[in-house]
């Protein structure tokens, strides 16, 4: 990865980004995406699990890019954004479990997971 700007506030968690992006503040990308060389997230926008932005992309304000390749859904989008995200399986990517657990048993395998590492101390040297 090289020459890549990633703004104040954004979120890269377990994304591939590639040469020559820019990811400016606010913006997300999630578990299993991948920005291509020269593309661009804009301000508050959202490249979504398992989804990949073709190089030279732009994600406008506000907007989120889903599937691989990405398509573009603006805010208003709702409906067509949400057919696209069932497939892209985010629970199942992120939390390990299928569509439908119950927010408890998410929490309680969340809880699990921080908590052990309760006792981690960091390295020296």
């Amino acid at each position: 990865m090289n020459a890549v700007l990633v703004g104040p506030h954004a979120h890269v968690n377990g994304a591939r980004v590639e040469d020559e992006v820019f990811v400016a503040t606010g913006a997300s990308m999630f578990l299993g995406s991948v920005a291509g060389r020269g593309s661009e997230l804009r301000i508050n926008s959202v490249l979504h699990v398992n989804s990949t932005l073709p190089p030279d992309s732009v994600v406008p304000i506000g907007w989120i890019a889903a599937g691989d390749p990405a398509r573009l859904f603006s805010p208003d989008q709702h409906a067509e954004l949400w057919e696209e995200q069932q497939r892209l399986d985010f629970p199942g990517t992120v939390h390990g479990v299928p569509r439908g657990t119950s927010m408890r048993t998410l929490m309680a395998r969340q809880a699990d997971f921080y908590g052990a590492h309760r006792d981690d101390r960091p390295l020296s040297g």
